[in-house]
């Protein structure tokens, strides 16, 4: 997979990649009748894309981390809806990343997921 963040391939290649394609709807305007009919005002169509890796060690960890650490950035992936590759600007959520064991005095971090969502 091509991935890139910021025009760079991206640090390490992940173990699991998922899009979602979200609706969102006004708030305000969308509104269910009393016979439950659903009067939809959609406002936009969002991704939504969960990313993880494997044990990752200290160096691609924080290569990884750097290159999602903007508050908005450019993730370049393959775009089901889309049928090709893409380039959306995204935000990162919470970044957990467990640490697993010190071996041989190399740090591995147990895992990362991240989820990015589009501005």
């Amino acid at each position: 997979m091509d991935l890139k963040i910021n025009g760079a391939v991206i640090a390490a290649k992940p173990s699991e990649f998922q899009v979602e394609v979200l609706d969102l709807d006004d708030a305000e305007t969308t509104t269910r009748t009393a016979d439950g009919i659903l009067n939809r005002d959609r406002v936009a169509v969002k991704r939504q894309i969960q990313v993880s890796w494997p044990p990752l060690t200290m160096a691609t960890m924080s290569r990884l981390l750097k290159q999602m650490s903007g508050v908005y950035f450019e993730f370049h992936y393959p775009d089901p809806m889309e049928g090709k590759y893409v380039t959306k600007t995204v935000y990162v959520g919470n970044r957990p990343a467990p640490m697993a064991i010190e071996k041989n005095g190399v740090i591995l971090w147990d895992s990362l997921k991240v989820t990015l969502t589009e501005k």
